[in-house]
């Protein structure tokens, strides 16, 4: 662990030669400046953790070399020391950024104990902007797998909404199709990054706690309410809520999402005042809010204030191949994570992969890959290797009166038999063709290249 570094920015040899004593006796690593100018160009060069700045230098006031510290690191703890103070200077200080004012002469165990505090802010402040950083690199736009033409749509949309001033966006599909990743990634490709991504599932807790999580509510709102609580609107402030399953709320806060929604306030419960919060609302459903709102089991006018920027993300089984960049990049992460030198996915595995329906998209996909990763007993995944759930009947699969010839049949024989016939059938119209056998695009592609027909 590499030991804290400090900054004695001060003109007074003595009392750099006390602080630089003192500070590595605690085990910091001190270097000193006798001038601003000097202190800057070090800090320039070399990272610090701390400051402590005189306030009067012999080529510039502490106050101006306060403002360009600031300009080099936002982060780094300033502790002014200063024989001249007065409160206009300590105001000043404040609002630049400093961390504490302290009035020379000054007693080294509380000098001392005020950089402890400051040292533990600006270690605050770093682990918040690395956190932040590892998001933004988590979720960029390019950690979204994916070469099918609906996802290269969704990552135009997506670029497109996370730089817009959209407060309210609204994502529908299957479940398993990633929603919760494609609303973080927005937040974090957008000029809200820097705040909060507050996360709450509107299926998981009872109205009133629901209620409380989003609202927060005041002290004495009711028994168990011991002291305020903030919700996560309040909290999110300036950043971003995702409300998942927003299709499963109750009525009766579908009424107050509406408010808050249309006027940006809400008022805590058991509160008489109306609170005013910046956050952008991204609401996600697996259900067919259409057919909710039909059955009176969702607002029709909250519908329509959600539905302002719609995102539909498509099953896997619509996405063609998709499925095998997926499963490979699936396969990179599990053998890494579990230490095993897996590199190749082989053709009856892809073959597999590819005839299967995704009921559970990707994130079945992702158990399937997991399993097979974790128990295969060689260097590749095959087809034995994979453990795939019933397939879910999709519209045209049922024939009537097939039935399996008492010898059998080869079945990859049969599915090139099917795929020629769709294809005369639509006269080489490869999208009737591919709709004819509940095929995207993408799939029929992947099998005319299968079986040389391209």
């Amino acid at each position: 662990m590499s030991k804290t570094r400090v900054l004695i920015i001060e003109d007074e040899k003595l009392i750099r030669w006390s602080l630089r004593q003192r500070f590595m006796e605690e085990g910091y690593i001190a270097d000193e400046a006798e001038t601003g100018g000097e202190g800057l160009r070090k800090l320039r060069n070399v990272s610090y953790d701390l400051i402590t700045l005189d306030y009067k230098l012999p080529d510039m006031t502490g106050l101006e070399v306060l403002r360009n510290v600031r300009k080099i690191d936002a982060d780094i703890v300033v502790v002014m020391l200063t024989a001249y103070s007065n409160v206009e200077d300590a105001v000043t200080a404040m609002r630049l950024g400093a961390f504490d004012y302290v009035s020379k002469p000054f007693k080294m165990d509380e000098l001392m104990q005020t950089i402890e505090h400051g040292l533990e802010t600006t270690l605050l402040k770093r682990q918040v902007r690395d956190f932040r950083a590892q998001m933004k690199s988590r979720f960029g736009i390019e950690g979204i797998i994916g070469a099918s033409p609906v996802m290269l749509e969704l990552f135009a949309i997506i670029r497109d909404v996370a730089a817009s001033g959209a407060s309210t966006i609204f994502i529908t599909g299957e479940s398993g199709t990633g929603k919760d990743l494609v609303a973080k990634t927005i937040h974090y490709n957008s000029d809200r990054a820097d705040h909060p991504f507050m996360n709450i599932t509107c299926t998981a807790m009872a109205e009133t706690l629901l209620e409380s999580e989003l609202f927060g509510y005041e002290r004495g709102a009711f028994t168990d309410a011991k002291s305020l609580k903030k919700g996560l609107l309040e909290v999110s402030h300036g950043g971003t809520v995702f409300l998942d399953e927003v299709g499963d709320m109750p009525l009766v806060l579908q009424s107050k999402l509406l408010r808050f929604l249309e006027e940006r306030m809400f008022r805590r419960v058991g509160g008489v005042h109306d609170i005013e919060v910046d956050v952008r609302v991204i609401a996600a459903t697996n259900r067919n809010i259409e057919k909710a709102v039909e059955q009176g089991k969702f607002r029709e006018d909250l519908y329509y204030r959600l539905n302002i920027i719609p995102i539909h993300l498509s099953p896997l089984r619509q996405r063609g191949a998709d499925v095998l960049l997926l499963a490979k990049h699936f396969v990179a992460c599990f053998s890494s994570e579990f230490r095993k030198p897996i590199t190749e996915i082989r053709r009856d595995a892809e073959d597999k992969l590819m005839s299967h329906a995704w009921p559970g998209n990707v994130r079945e996909l992702r158990n399937a890959v997991e399993r097979a990763v974790l128990l295969c007993k060689h260097d590749y995944i095959d087809a034995g290797d994979l453990v795939l759930g019933r397939a879910t009947d999709q519209p045209g699969e049922a024939i009537a009166g097939l039935q399996l010839p008492p010898k059998g049949v080869n079945l990859a024989r049969v599915e090139e038999q099917l795929v020629r016939q769709a294809l005369k059938r639509t006269n080489g119209n490869q999208t009737h063709a591919a709709s004819l056998l509940s095929l995207s695009r993408d799939q029929l592609r992947y099998r005319l290249q299968k079986y040389g027909l391209l």
